[in-house]
């Protein structure tokens, strides 16, 4: 597995963890709850990737190529989905200017939990 994913997930681990702190404590006051129910929203959806990257690359039935294809699908899907929601919640940018952000980054989770299924129908038995 390419060692700069794994790196880049590590750290994108730790972020994760500080983002939810800061949303736990720091921005509950300058959010409404429903933006707060958002911005955990998008601390889970990308805690729960980058959880699944890691689980991912032990795969020995995967091959690398899989493995880095769906690493690239889940990070990127974190960073369309997940990033669009903070920009949103803490009212960085107007919603309507990127629209089709956030599920375009729910595609590619999807994706990469679609090639993950195909990997594993041709991984070796």
């Amino acid at each position: 597995m390419n060692r700069k994913i794994l790196i880049i997930t590590a750290l994108l681990g730790a972020f994760t963890v500080s983002l939810g702190a800061l949303g736990a404590h720091a921005f509950k006051e300058l959010m409404s709850d429903s933006e707060l129910a958002n911005y955990k929203t998008a601390v889970f959806y990308q805690f729960m990737h980058i959880i699944a990257i890691l689980i991912t690359t032990n795969f020995k039935q995967l091959s690398n190529k899989i493995k880095s294809i769906i690493a690239y699908l889940f990070l990127t899907g974190i960073l369309f989905f997940s990033g669009s929601i903070y920009l949103i919640s803490l009212h960085l940018v107007n919603a309507k200017s990127i629209w089709f952000i956030t599920p375009l980054g729910g595609l590619l989770f999807i994706s990469g939990w679609l090639v993950l299924g195909w990997g594993f129908t041709k991984a070796n038995k």
